[in-house]
């Protein structure tokens, strides 16, 4: 084997371990939770008291997201119209817009596809 090999392996094994050991951690932890018991009032409470500064740290990297696409599709567009007859870069700034607006339906819908998975 080569270096360059052996140290892929290497790596490649170094990350099953990590993942095993978070499993087994996981594992035992899943096993002592009772996941079935009815949640009260004073821990719903906790939980949303706990998740309002996440909520609010999502809300400004949604809208700082969002102000950075719209500036990411004013400058495909530019890009766009002054491509001319250079296919290469039409393709680049259609590309571009494309990747623009799947990055905002992904930021916009995580919200939506948790609740839909807690639920």
């Amino acid at each position: 084997m080569n270096k360059n090999n052996n140290s892929c392996i290497k790596g490649l094994g170094f990350c099953v371990l990590i993942i095993m050991s978070v499993l087994s951690v996981a594992a035992a932890a899943h096993a002592q939770a009772d996941l079935d018991a009815p949640i009260s009032a004073e821990d719903k409470a906790k939980f949303d008291e706990i998740l309002s500064p996440v909520t609010k740290i999502y809300n400004l990297i949604k809208y700082g997201a969002s102000l950075v696409a719209v500036i990411a599709l004013l400058f495909a567009g530019i890009s766009y119209m002054f491509s001319g007859n250079d296919i290469r870069k039409r393709d680049t700034s259609k590309n571009m817009a494309a990747y623009v607006f799947i990055g905002l339906v992904v930021i916009w819908a995580a919200p939506f596809v948790v609740n839909l998975l807690i639920a």
